[in-house]
């Protein structure tokens, strides 16, 4: 349902990425790690349309998305690490801007939807700028979300975040999962890989798959 093949992406003299290739199928959950640095973020934004790449192909549900934004943007939600948000404005008018166009109820799914398991009905009139880390983070998703994107892309999103929110992300990526989504996350967070079927390590702009059930001291060697 989705293929990734031989995306490159150079800054001056120095290859970034050298010919990205993989898969995933409707369910799959796919965990990119790599030390900083190494290029992940590079590829999620370029998938996510944010940025350019040279060469390679990007497809979804037979879609070619490097040469259709709007298929990109109807297909892809993206949480990219720095905040999306408007900072001036409260957590319910970033969602009134998100959910405008949604065939989503912004009230129900505050009541008892996705926006609810998030927690942001807690938090609904305070604006971006004095939210914490975890409350932005959580809004990021929901906005994502608005339009039911079938591929999730996310940058660590539990990066520095209480345990609580951490939860609530996990929670969210397995109900995402079971309802046949595809997400595409960078983490090292060990309860995120372990809900993920498979893991990618990025090593000077390679990308290999980890095998079957690596984490931990072993999956540290292999991004060394």
């Amino acid at each position: 349902m989705l293929s990734v093949q031989k995306v490159s992406k150079r800054y001056g003299k120095k290859q970034v990425l050298k010919d990205i290739c993989f898969t995933a199928e409707q369910g799959d959950c796919i965990a990119i790690a790599g030390a900083n640095g190494c290029g992940k973020s590079t590829l999620l934004s370029i998938l996510a349309g944010t940025l350019r790449q040279d060469s390679g192909s990007f497809e979804a549900f037979g879609k070619d998305l490097f040469h259709n934004p709007k298929e990109r943007e109807r297909l892809i939600g993206y949480v990219p690490q720095e905040n999306p948000l408007i900072p001036e404005l409260t957590a319910r008018d970033n969602l009134n801007l998100w959910y405008c166009d949604s065939r989503y109820d912004l009230k129900e799914e505050l009541e008892q939807g996705v926006l609810a398991m998030l927690g942001i009905p807690e938090f609904l009139d305070v604006r971006v700028m004095a939210m914490s880390g975890g409350m932005k983070k959580r809004l990021s998703i929901g906005c994502a979300i608005a339009n039911d994107p079938p591929i999730l892309i996310l940058d660590e999103p539990s990066a520095a975040l209480d345990l609580v929110c951490k939860d609530d992300i996990r929670r969210y990526m397995m109900e995402f999962k079971k309802r046949k989504g595809i997400i595409l996350i960078t983490t090292h967070d060990e309860d995120e890989l372990a809900i993920c079927d498979h893991v990618l390590v990025m090593k000077e702009g390679v990308l290999t798959e980890a095998p079957k059930g690596t984490h931990g001291e072993a999956l540290l060697n292999l991004i060394r």
